[in-house]
C-alpha cells in the first residue's frame, strides 16, 4: 500500500471512529461555547479543503471540546464532502443513518447519490433515490434512475417517466443525455414528441433548441427555426423583408415578436414598422392588441410623445392591470389631474384603494380645487408610517405616525425556543460565520411553528444580534410595528463614521444597507452585489482603488467595515454626480448611473414624487420608495425627531449640457 493511501485510510479511520462516538444531536452546553466557537472556526476553512489535519493538531482537551459542539456533525459533513472520492462509502452511510435529519448531512445525501451514480455504484444509489427523492421531481435524480434501469437491463420500465421529463422547452439536466438518447434507439421518442417539444422551445423562445429539434424532423421546421432566430438577431432586418414572407400564422407570429424586440430598443420605430404590418397581414386581433399594448407601454415608460393616446386607445379587454397603471402615470407626469382621476378610478378595487393610488388621488382632488374631499383622503393615509403616509401627512402639515409598539416579550416561551436544538444550531451557524447555512435551518423552522411562537422567535433573534431573521420573522408573524427590531443599528459605529467620511447622512446609508441586505453581511443578489450594501465587485474594486484600499475580492466585499467603507463612498459620488439630490443618487445605486442619465427630463425640472413614480423599472421604483421611507424611521430612531420626507425630495432637473458635468 502506497504512503498516501496507508496515511488516509489511517485519518478515515480516525474520522469514522470519531463519527461513531459522536453524542446525539443535542444544544451545547453553555460552558466554554465560545472556545468551541473559536475551535471550529480554526479548523474549518482546512476541513472544507478536505483536510482533517487542523483537527489532529488540536490537544486532546481541545478535541474533546470540539466533539461536544452542536456543530461536529456539520464538521465531518463538510470532511466527506471534500472526500467523497476517497472515504469509505460503508462509514459515509453510517453517517448518514446517524445524523440523516440535520441540513448538513441531507446535502452530503445528495451529493453522495450522484456521486455513487456517476462511479457506477447503481444499486447504492437506487436505494438512495428510492429512499429518499423518488417522487421530488429532481430531474438530476430522476435522470439518473433511469439510466440505472436501463444499465440494470429494465429499459421498460422508463417510457412514461422519460417523456415527461423529455416534454420541455428548456434545457434539461445533463444526466438526461443518455435517457434520451436510450429513448431514441428504442424508437420510445415519437415524431409526435418531437414536435411537442419542438413547439414548447418556440413558447419559451428557446429557438437554437428548437432547430437542433427540428433537424430530427424535417427541413420546413429547420427553416421555421432558423426564421425565429433571425426575427430574434436581427429583427429589424427581419420585419424588412416582411414583402418575402407568406401569409401564414407562423410568420405572423414571428413578425410580431420581432416588433416586440424592436420595441425594447426603440418604440417609436417599432410602431412605424408596425403600422405598416398591419395594412400588408391580417393578424388575429389577439396578436394586434398584445403587439400594440407592448408598444403602448414602452412608449410610456421610455416617456416618449403620444403615450397616453396610445395607451387609451388600445381595447378595453387589452388594458389591464398594467396598462391603466401607466395611464395614471402618464397623466401624472403631465399634471393632468381630471384624466388622473379617471385613470384611477378604471382601476380594480384592490389597485384604486392602495396608498399609492390613494395618495395620488388625494393630490389630484386638491390640485383639482376639491380640497375637502382631498382631505379626507389624505387625512386616512396620514396615518399610516409608509413613503405615502410620510408624503400625505406632509401635504396636510401634520405630524408623522410611527406607532411605535414594542413586542411583548413570552420569557418562558423564548427560553424553551432557544433550547430548540434546530434554533441552537441556527445560531451556532451564524456565529461561526456560516451565515446562509444559518438562515436556511432558522427559516426551515419558523415555518412550523405557530404565529404566537414566530413572534417570540423574532424577539429571540433581534436579542441575538441577527437582524435578518429578526425582521424577516416578525413581518412572518404579522408584526411590523416594533421599530427597533426592524430598523435596528448594527454596525453604528462603521456607518456613522464611513458616511461621515463620505458627506452623506448616517440614515441614508443605513436605510440603502436594510433595503439591500437586511444586514446580511454575505448575501448575494442574482445579479452578483455582494454584502451588507450590497456592491458589484467591479464597483468595489474600482471604489477601493479610489481609496487605496486593499482589496481582496469577496473577503473584502463580506467584511462589513470595509463593505460600508466602499458603499458609503460610492453613494457619495453618486451624491455629487447628482449635485446633491438623494432621490437620483439612490436610484442610481440601484439601476445603475447609466440609467438613471437616460430617465433624467430632456428639458424643464420635474417633481421628485412624480419622476419617481416614472421610474420605468419597477423593482426600481419600489426601491427609491423604500429607501427614502427607511432613512425617515431611521432619522426618528437615532435622534427622536421628525425629518420630513418631503423635505429630501428636490426637484429632478436635465442632465447638464456640458459633456464634462454629464460625465461627472
Amino acid at each position: 500500500m502506497s504512503p498516501h493511501k496507508a496515511f488516509l485510510k489511517h485519518v478515515t479511520g480516525i474520522v469514522v471512529a470519531l463519527v461513531l462516538s459522536l453524542p446525539e444531536p443535542a444544544a451545547a452546553a453553555s460552558s466554554g461555547i465560545e472556545t468551541q466557537r473559536e475551535l471550529f472556526r480554526q479548523v474549518f476553512a482546512d476541513v472544507e479543503r478536505g483536510s482533517w489535519n487542523a483537527v489532529e493538531a488540536l490537544s486532546g482537551e481541545e478535541r474533546a471540546l470540539l466533539r461536544e459542539y452542536v456543530l461536529w456533525p456539520d464538521l465531518h459533513a463538510t470532511w466527506f464532502r471534500a472526500n467523497l472520492r476517497k472515504a469509505d462509502r460503508d462509514r459515509i452511510e453510517a453517517f448518514l443513518d446517524r445524523y440523516g435529519t440535520l441540513r448538513p448531512a441531507r446535502e452530503l445525501r445528495y451529493r453522495y447519490a450522484l456521486y455513487l451514480a456517476d462511479s457506477g455504484q447503481r444499486d447504492r444509489f437506487l436505494g438512495i433515490y428510492q429512499a429518499f427523492y423518488q417522487g421530488l421531481g429532481d430531474a438530476r435524480l430522476d435522470c439518473t434512475a433511469l439510466h440505472a434501469e436501463i444499465d440494470a437491463g429494465n429499459g421498460d420500465r422508463i417510457l412514461h417517466r422519460g417523456r415527461d421529463l423529455w416534454l420541455t422547452g428548456q434545457s434539461q439536466a445533463k444526466e438526461c443525455d443518455p435517457v434520451f438518447a436510450y429513448m431514441r434507439e428504442q424508437r420510445q421518442l415519437t415524431e409526435d414528441d418531437y414536435r411537442a417539444r419542438y413547439a414548447l422551445a418556440i413558447e419559451a423562445r428557446e429557438f437554437t433548441r428548437a432547430r437542433w429539434l427540428a433537424r430530427s424532423l424535417d427541413d420546413n421546421l429547420v427553416d421555421e427555426a432558423n426564421e425565429w432566430l433571425r426575427s430574434q438577431s436581427k429583427p429589424e432586418q427581419f420585419v424588412g423583408s416582411h414583402g418575402q414572407h407568406a401569409d401564414d400564422d407562423v410568420t405572423l407570429e414571428q413578425l410580431a415578436y420581432a416588433i416586440e424586440r424592436i420595441t425594447y430598443r426603440d418604440p417609436e420605430k417599432a410602431l412605424q414598422l408596425w403600422d405598416s404590418l398591419e395594412g400588408a397581414y391580417t393578424f388575429p386581433a389577439e396578436l394586434r392588441h398584445s403587439t400594440r399594448r407592448h408598444i403602448a407601454l414602452w412608449t410610456a415608460r421610455d416617456n416618449l410623445p403620444g403615450a397616453y393616446e396610445l395607451l387609451t386607445s388600445l381595447p378595453l379587454e387589452a388594458q389591464d392591470a398594467e396598462v391603466l397603471r401607466w395611464r395614471a402615470r402618464v397623466s401624472l407626469r403631465a399634471e393632468q389631474w381630471t384624466d388622473l382621476l379617471n385613470d384611477i378610478a378604471m382601476m380594480s378595487p384592490d389597485e384604486r384603494t392602495s396608498e399609492q393610488w390613494r395618495y395620488w388621488r388625494g393630490i389630484a382632488l386638491a390640485r383639482s380645487g376639491r380640497e375637502a374631499a382631498a382631505a379626507v383622503v389624505l387625512e386616512l393615509l396620514a396615518a399610516e408610517r409608509s413613503y405615502y403616509g410620510f408624503l400625505a401627512a406632509d401635504e396636510l402639515g401634520v405630524g408623522y405616525a410611527f406607532a411605535h409598539d414594542t413586542l411583548k416579550a413570552d420569557e418562558s416561551a423564548i427560553a424553551t425556543l432557544s433550547r430548540r436544538e434546530e434554533f441552537v444550531r441556527a445560531r451556532e451557524l451564524f456565529l461561526v460565520g456560516l451565515d446562509g447555512r444559518g438562515r436556511s435551518e432558522w427559516d426551515a423552522t419558523v415555518a412550523g411553528l405557530s404565529a404566537d411562537d414566530k413572534t417570540q422567535a423574532a424577539v429571540l433573534a433581534h436579542r441575538w444580534g441577527w437582524h435578518s431573521r429578526a425582521i424577516a420573522t416578525a413581518a412572518s408573524a404579522g408584526h411590523y410595528d416594533d421599530l427597533a427590531l426592524r430598523y435596528p443599528l448594527p454596525f453604528r459605529q462603521s456607518f456613522e463614521q464611513h458616511a461621515s467620511s463620505a458627506s452623506i447622512p448616517t440614515t441614508w446609508a443605513l436605510g440603502i444597507a436594510r433595503s439591500e441586505s437586511l444586514f446580511m453581511r454575505d448575501v448575494r443578489s442574482r445579479a452578483g452585489a455582494v454584502g451588507l450594501m450590497q456592491l458589484m465587485p467591479a464597483t468595489g474594486r474600482k471604489v477601493a482603488q479610489e481609496l487605496k484600499l486593499t482589496y481582496s475580492g469577496l473577503d473584502t466585499l463580506t467584511d462589513p467595515n470595509h463593505n460600508i467603507r466602499l458603499g458609503t463612498t460610492y453613494l457619495g459620488n453618486m451624491v455629487e454626480r447628482y449635485d446633491g439630490n438623494h432621490v437620483l443618487a439612490t436610484a442610481a445605486y440601484n439601476a445603475g448611473p447609466h440609467r438613471v442619465d437616460r430617465w433624467l427630463p430632456q428639458s424643464g425640472v420635474v417633481d421628485a414624487r412624480i419622476w419617481i413614480e416614472n421610474i420605468p423599472f419597477n423593482e426600481t421604483r419600489k426601491y427609491v420608495r423604500r429607501v427614502m421611507a427607511a432613512e425617515t424611521i431611521f432619522h426618528w430612531r437615532m435622534t427622536g425627531e421628525t425629518r420630513r420626507l418631503s423635505d429630501r425630495l428636490p426637484q429632478v432637473e436635465p442632465m447638464p449640457a456640458d459633456p464634462r458635468l454629464a460625465s461627472r
